[in-house]
């Protein structure tokens, strides 16, 4: 930050604000006192994208101000004023053992089908291709997560009875592994966007099932919808708008025959150990359920 206030001048402000701050330039060039000075509001330049992308860090800064247009989504329910966004989940990380190989076919994929982005931070796959590292990391050096439960929107005051009544249904949890095992591709319920996923079909799909209907039950009771009912637990690794689901299969069933006539197609893709449940309420998380090795 002080390599940014350097860059700026001196500033009184101890937030984030003066990247979005504006300078003012009076016109003095009026010969009548009558008339108010013009004042004209422009915008500070950018910063140096050096200071913005701290050593370590995803470096995505270049891409999200770049000068392509990026893609518009819709939102699955209206903002309304008061309400907040409910999303209770399993986060997963992948294991750096699986991120190359995992990496290679993503970037084999988003060369045959255009329009795919990186989940959360909506980065288009295509613009990263030329770097594997930063392809990597982009894409997968990050947390994912296991959806328990619809995304809906809460009142402020059914806020505190949820998280309450989720930790005492979920508070005793054994770690388990989740195997994620199958590439498949899913689209939202409006059909307004597609989703390349990895699919649990075996090892943690019982542990898992049974803390959806826990959260299925937290739902009902606040008068909430709840999740589908053949529920398949599943991570989004990338993005598209529209229903593009026929082709994206077609492909992935392609790319992932070719492993397995090269011998290179593992029973599972990777395997995490689970490690607790988490509730975003808004934009603050809050841990759920504690676990046990016994």
């Amino acid at each position: 930050m002080e390599a940014l206030i350097a860059s700026y001048g001196d500033t009184s402000s101890d937030s984030d604000s003066e990247l979005s701050s504006s300078t003012t330039i009076t016109s003095t060039g009026a010969t009548n006192s009558n008339v108010q000075p013009e004042t004209t509001s422009l915008p500070l330049p950018p910063p140096p994208l050096s200071l913005l992308t701290p050593p370590n860090s995803l470096g995505t800064v270049d891409y999200l101000t770049s000068s392509q247009p990026q893609p518009s989504r819709l939102r699955s329910f209206p903002h309304v004023e008061g309400n907040y966004a409910l999303h209770v989940y399993i986060p997963v990380t992948v294991p750096s053992a699986s991120k190359k190989e995992l990496a290679q076919l993503l970037k084999k994929v988003s060369s045959i089908v255009p329009g795919l982005h990186a989940v959360d931070i909506d980065i288009p796959l295509s613009s990263l291709c030329e770097d594997d590292s930063k392809f990597q990391l982009v894409t997968l050096g990050r947390q994912f997560h296991i959806s328990l439960g619809r995304t809906v929107p809460i009142r402020v005051h059914q806020i505190d009875s949820i998280v309450a009544m989720l930790r005492q249904k979920l508070q005793c949890q054994r770690r388990f592994w989740i195997d994620f095992s199958q590439w498949e591709v899913f689209i939202n319920d409006d059909c307004t966007r597609s989703f390349l996923s990895i699919e649990v079909l075996t090892g943690g799909l019982l542990e898992i099932t049974k803390q959806i209907q826990v959260v299925n039950e937290v739902y009902r009771l606040h008068n909430l919808p709840e999740f589908y009912k053949s529920p398949r637990p599943h991570i989004s690794l990338a993005w598209a708008l529209g229903d593009i689901s026929n082709s994206l299969k077609r492909v992935i069933e392609e790319e992932t025959k070719k492993l397995r006539v090269e011998g290179s197609l593992q029973k599972r893709i990777f395997s995490s150990k689970f490690s607790g449940t988490e509730c975003k309420i808004g934009s603050k998380i809050y841990k759920i359920c504690k676990f046990s090795d016994n």
